[in-house]
């Protein structure tokens, strides 16, 4: 092969695949950007003695009152957004849907393999923070908070898991895996100072002694 020619085809190669890369073609590992890390166990502490104590209001709450999976860039949907960030060697088609990967859910320790296992969980549940203000929003306010990226209110878990937690609060429901725990109270803390949400007295007090163990 002429050398002119064979530096013009290297050059090629390089071009399409940097080219790629930047582009994030359809099949390839998607990229992923870093979940967001709870405020401290001090930071936590200090925000929930600011918190408001108020008894909880569920009148007039639907779910559709808090639009989720909005787009966020291309075909991928804040949904499909999660799973390429919280998977490892996660490989999407066109519509951004997960082919192939792995999640490790930090709730109970487990690893899937099918995104169909998998759910993205609202860390404060949708109908927790009706109750605790957001009923009072407007619709772009409610919509901000059901596909926050930059809180750590959006996280990829085990579906079962997901659904046993429903719209509990730390009074009555916490991560099984102990380990996760004081990040999981940090991070519903940070969540409901950011947004002025309220919190009742027995979730309160949960927070308060889950904290005191960080």
């Amino acid at each position: 092969m002429p050398r002119l020619y064979a530096r013009r085809r290297l050059s090629t190669v390089a071009a399409l695949t940097a080219l790629t890369a930047s582009l994030g073609l359809l099949n390839g590992p998607a990229a992923s950007a870093a979940l967001p890390t709870p405020v401290s166990a001090a930071t936590a502490r200090g925000y929930l003695a600011s918190l408001t104590v108020a008894g909880e209001d569920r009148t007039g709450y639907s779910r559709d009152l808090f639009p989720h999976w909005t787009t966020v860039s291309g075909t991928c949907n804040t949904r499909e957004t999660v799973l390429k960030r919280d998977g490892s060697g996660v490989v999407t088609d066109s519509a951004c849907y997960p082919t192939s990967g792995s999640w490790y859910s930090p709730y109970d320790g487990a690893t899937w393999t099918a995104a169909s296992d998998v759910d993205i969980d609202h860390l404060v549940p949708l109908a927790e923070a009706w109750d605790s203000g957001a009923g009072g929003w407007t619709t772009s306010r409610r919509q901000a908070f059901a596909n926050d990226l930059t809180r750590p209110q959006l996280l990829a878990v085990t579906d079962d898991v997901n659904q046993s937690k429903g719209d509990q609060d730390p009074a009555t429901w916490m991560p099984s895996r102990t380990a996760y725990r004081c990040t999981y109270v940090r991070a519903w803390v940070q969540v409901k100072y950011y947004y002025g949400l309220s919190v009742d007295s027995a979730e309160k007090s949960a927070l308060q002694n889950h904290l005191a163990a960080c």
